[in-house]
């Protein structure tokens, strides 16, 4: 397999390696389209490959012994998944799916830690995003005990927008149901409220977001502390919207 340009890499934890540190692994890189649906790792199953989404928006789904599933985690370009695979685990403990079809590299499990091992700073954003991801899931479950519906489907909007060029999310009520843990009707009460304020705009099968910003406003302390972090922890994500989140205290 030749090897890929650091100019065609979408992908933040890749492009911010130097060319030297991303041709030590650049040529196990395999190039591949994500489309929707696309299972990056199914639950309690070998996890064969590690995925750096350029584009796209991939779920980390629990999943119960009775076979109940929440959305745990979320990622696109800014990260990679399984993270399980950086500490060498062998089994994914979640199911892992594309929510919103892109494209993006992968690489074998064995070559990804051995990628590590060669190159320090590879190693470093692997940690960093691991912790990201490890403080997005904390705030997710917080979120879920202690904001309304409502809030809880504008900060999931925002953090879909971001993960996305353009306004545009083609996302179902039944996938946002499954993803937020709640019945349909919930979710179109919800987006009902969302679109009344005119902070989006709900159709069949797709949502446009109109007012970023009031969104952001509407969403209040559901959404944002992440975000900080990933940013204090791995820098800004290049093309990143500009954000109108008021910085955390305490």
């Amino acid at each position: 397999m030749s090897a890929i340009s650091s100019s065609s890499i979408r992908n933040v934890l890749l492009s911010k390696l130097p060319p030297e540190e991303l041709a030590k692994f650049s040529t196990d890189l395999e190039r591949l389209e994500l489309p929707k649906g696309f299972l990056i790792a199914a639950f309690n199953d070998p996890i064969d490959h590690v995925y750096f989404p350029d584009s796209g928006i991939g779920s980390v789904v629990a999943v119960s012994p009775e076979g109940n599933k929440a959305e745990a985690g979320m990622f696109g370009r800014e990260g990679f998944s399984p993270v399980q695979a950086a500490v060498g685990a062998e089994i994914s403990p979640h199911e892992i799916v594309m929510q919103h079809s892109g494209s993006g590299h992968r690489i074998t499990s064995r070559r990804f830690l051995e990628a590590m091992e060669c190159s320090p700073l590879f190693a470093h954003l692997v940690a960093s995003y691991s912790q990201a991801l490890a403080i997005q899931v904390t705030y997710t479950a917080l979120s879920n005990v202690s904001h309304p519906v409502d809030e809880r489907l504008a900060r999931w909007l925002l953090m879909c927008h971001d993960r996305v060029d353009g306004d545009e999310l083609n996302l179902t009520h039944e996938y946002i149901s499954l993803m937020l843990a709640v019945r349909r009707p919930s979710v179109t009460t919800a987006l009902h409220v969302l679109e009344g304020n005119r902070f989006i705009r709900s159709e069949r099968g797709r949502i446009l977001i109109r007012d970023r910003a009031a969104l952001e406003e509407f969403a209040r302390d559901a959404y944002g502390k992440p975000e900080q972090e990933y940013d204090r922890l791995i820098g800004k994500k290049d093309g990143s919207r500009p954000s109108n989140v008021v910085p955390l205290t305490g």
